[in-house]
């Protein structure tokens, strides 16, 4: 049940990120991009079912890369958050800038501990 369901999702996140026309309401002729994403991402979801990849490993694995990867995210975020230029008069300031600074912190201080745990713990 999740192939449809997470085939659709990164469809509509690609398509959109890449101004595309998206929806399943449009006429595939409409959306050639957003459909061939759906049925990539489909066809890939539905080769791995049959694959020895452990999809609790993948799960697992998915989610260590995201929490990595968040890190860089968030400081970009946070830099962004600030800029006038980019936020208009919605520019993030005060207790609400610093909460944010501390979350980032906390976040890449997780991701030192998973690490210094990973490399201590596998000697």
């Amino acid at each position: 049940m999740a192939i449809p369901v997470l085939a659709g999702a990164t469809a509509y996140a690609v398509g959109e990120g890449r101004r595309w026309p998206v929806g399943l309401a449009r006429k595939p002729k409409a959306a050639v991009a957003f459909y061939s994403v759906l049925a990539l991402s489909a066809a890939i979801g539905i080769t791995l079912n049959f694959s020895s990849i452990n999809p609790i490993s993948a799960l697992y694995w998915s989610a260590v890369i995201n929490g990595v990867l968040a890190v860089p995210v968030m400081v970009l975020l946070m830099i962004m958050a600030r800029r006038k230029d980019v936020m208009g008069h919605f520019v993030v300031g005060g207790p609400l800038y610093w909460l944010g600074w501390l979350s980032t912190a906390a976040m890449l201080l997780s991701v030192l501990a998973m690490a210094v745990g990973f490399f201590l713990g596998s000697k």
